[in-house]
């Protein structure tokens, strides 16, 4: 069952969300981090599958601080449009819609969160800075090689395509070097950016696949 849901953060600030919730009981919370192109069509169905597979997921917009209800396509004026409006926020305040979106969901259930692109960097910082969390997935975040500093306090799992344009594998080896493998997972496919996102140029089944049965692993073990 899906659903729009409005919540707000500790600052007060309202901002909206997609709620995709499974049939039964929950096996969890799940947190899904939008890319630059806002809550749109595949961060709705990657919300929904992991629905289909147990869990309760909450998408935020988290553009709203910026403009509301963004839903962009994949074309060279969305992609810009998109990266406007991610320049406008900071992370801050950002992460306080993350939060508000966890503890929504941590009032039952062990939480974790699973990001892409600008929401796998998110997952990241999440992971390091925000309490309530049992675990985070990030996919092709690009700002995590900057961020070295941010220890994780949570299991995390990486994943990275070998042909991303933006993520050199040289900045894959540096956040490998500076985390424990046992706190940090990095998976890396034959693949470029976005591999995950169906529907388009960019995505590879055989890759996506595979990281996200490691993905469901992952959360089996971590959150249920």
């Amino acid at each position: 069952m899906a659903a729009a849901l409005m919540l707000t953060a500790s600052d007060g600030f309202r901002f909206g969300a997609y709620e995709a919730e499974p049939e039964g009981r929950a096996r969890g919370g799940l947190v899904v981090l939008q890319e630059i192109l806002g809550v749109n069509a595949h961060i709705r169905r990657v919300a929904d599958g992991f629905a289909a597979d147990g869990y309760h997921v909450i998408a935020p917009a988290i553009f709203d601080r910026a403009l509301r209800d963004v839903d962009l396509g994949y074309d060279k004026p969305d992609m810009k449009k998109g990266i406007a409006l991610r320049r406008k926020i900071p992370t801050e305040s950002t992460l306080l819609d993350v939060t508000a979106s966890v503890n929504a969901l941590r009032k039952s259930t062990k939480v974790a969160i699973v990001g892409y692109c600008w929401g796998g960097s998110l997952a990241g910082f999440s992971a390091a800075r925000l309490p309530g969390l049992s675990a985070a997935v990030g996919y092709y975040g690009g700002m995590i090689a900057s961020n070295l500093s941010e220890k994780p306090r949570v299991p995390v799992m990486l994943h990275f395509g070998e042909k991303d344009k933006g993520i050199p594998l040289t900045d894959v080896e540096k956040i490998r070097a500076a985390n424990p493998p046992a706190r940090v997972q990095i998976f890396t496919y034959p693949a470029g950016h976005a591999f995950n996102r169906d529907g388009t140029a960019a995505y590879q089944v055989h890759c996506a696949m595979l990281a996200r049965m490691r993905t469901m692993k992952f959360l089996q073990r971590h959150v249920g």
